[in-house]
């Protein structure tokens, strides 16, 4: 007997929903066949089947959003006798599930994800006081935030009663408390001599959103479910790391130069058409070396430096929602072949063809802004990293020019390059200087050189 397991789509992705499912009960189904159909905010994609056999058992049915690593199927193979009524478990003891139709915000791009067991979960342990013993509970990093944010104390998080799966409590049931907490009457500290004057703790309030008044003109549209989870996910980015953008002009006439002389003989040796992307991409790739604290990520109060440079590059698609394809040790990669994978991944996105590893494990990301006509732009972090290239639109712009014979203004192509950065671990020096050198790598492209 095989487990399918949900697989993991994403660096931040812990739940996908099931689309359909394209084999049944009973269906013989072959190793790398399609079994099922499944949605994140990153990325459509097909299930394949691990091994030859027959669809024994299937846990969860179309529309469900079920945990990564969750066993979603089972497969017998040669020899083992399959039931002939199908087994579609809405609610399966084995498993866990996410029934709600609506995802409860942010709390869905967390990074730390508690996998469900192949066994049943047992009962929350419940002390004499009606409470969760501390330690017993589980509590996502959103749930934990709030916590601290609040000033709730261990012993009053554990007596709030959850209403998410297996007792948990949720972002809603945080607020739902914070809301009447602040309602309450605040307790007085009697008067000492030490302390003549009275304090009160006075709780944060949680924020409250304001309503909005629509006319019979106005049209509203409902989000899909891939632009509820980006937003999500741009929230919980801001939420996380304290943003600071850092901006240089970089002279890339070279560049646009060496490009218009050589795309017709590169794509014909190649079959590839080199845009600029590549080009920059190599520039980060060198820059990261230089200042390897740039390509990290933080766990509390660990910093994880990552050993290999993996840029993701962020591509719209037809939709307009975003997603980010990941090119793998790009530093290793010549020009040709970062020009031939970031082709190969953009126009995969596109067709929502790409694999579930090709969209994870990025270290650092690149966004091309200047494709839109925009010079420059403030990008939001794409966590779990610490900082995020914005490259804008080229122009042509008087500039002075150093020569042999003195200081001249000449026609250039211009370019501005923005680069947001976390804060808590990137302070001013590294990002700048980091920023500074992606900029001198591009300024010093060698536009002799051959293809």
């Amino acid at each position: 007997m095989t487990d399918l397991i949900m697989p993991k789509m994403g660096e931040s992705i812990i739940e996908a929903t099931i689309l359909n499912w394209v084999k049944s009960v009973g269906d013989s189904v072959e190793e790398d066949e399609t079994i099922l159909e499944i949605a994140t905010d990153k990325v459509d994609s097909e299930i394949p089947s691990p091994v030859n056999g027959v669809i024994k058992e299937i846990l969860f049915e179309k529309d469900q959003v079920v945990a990564v690593g969750t066993v979603i199927a089972r497969i017998a193979t040669e020899g083992e006798e399959v039931a002939e009524a199908p087994a579609a478990a809405k609610d399966s003891p084995a498993v866990e599930t996410i029934e709600t139709s609506t995802p409860e915000p942010i709390e869905q791009v967390q990074q730390s994800v508690q996998v469900a067991s192949a066994t049943a979960a047992p009962e929350m342990p419940v002390a004499s006081s009606g409470s969760i013993k501390s330690g017993e509970r589980f509590y996502s990093p959103l749930v934990k935030s709030i916590a601290k944010q609040e000033g709730i104390s261990q012993q009053e998080l554990d007596s709030i009663p959850g209403t998410g799966a297996n007792g948990r409590v949720t972002k809603k049931d945080m607020k739902q408390y914070v809301a009447q907490r602040s309602n309450r009457p605040t307790p007085q500290i009697s008067a000492s001599p030490i302390a003549p004057q009275q304090t009160s703790t006075q709780p944060k309030t949680a924020p409250v959103m304001p309503s909005f008044a629509s006319s019979g003109e106005d049209e509203i549209v409902q989000m899909d479910r891939m632009r509820k989870l980006i937003a999500d996910h741009m929230v919980m980015s801001k939420q996380t790391s304290p943003h600071v953008t850092s901006f240089v002009e970089v002279d890339v006439t070279n560049i646009v130069n060496w490009r218009n002389r050589v795309k017709a003989s590169f794509q014909k040796e190649y079959g590839e058409k080199i845009t600029f992307t590549p080009i920059f991409m190599e520039a980060v790739a060198k820059a990261i070396r230089d200042f390897p604290m740039i390509n990290v990520s933080v766990d509390g109060d660990k910093i994880i430096v990552k050993k290999n440079i993996n840029i993701g590059m962020a591509t719209a698609l037809p939709s307009g929602n975003l997603i980010v394809p990941v090119i793998k040790n790009a530093d290793y990669l010549s020009l040709a072949g970062l020009t031939k994978s970031v082709n190969d991944l953009a126009g995969r996105a596109r067709q929502n063809k790409l694999k579930p590893d090709e969209i994870q494990g990025g270290t650092f990301t690149l966004t091309n802004v200047g494709t839109f006509g925009n010079v420059m732009g403030t990008p939001i972090i794409n966590q779990p990293q610490v900082a995020i290239l914005a490259v804008g639109a080229i122009r042509k712009k008087p500039a002075v020019v150093e020569t042999e014979y003195g200081d001249l203004i000449a026609v250039r192509q211009m370019m501005f390059c923005s680069l947001s950065y976390d804060h808590r671990v990137v302070d001013g020096f590294l990002g700048g200087s980091f920023l500074r050198k992606v900029g001198d790598y591009l300024e010093a492209f060698d536009p002799n050189q051959t293809i």
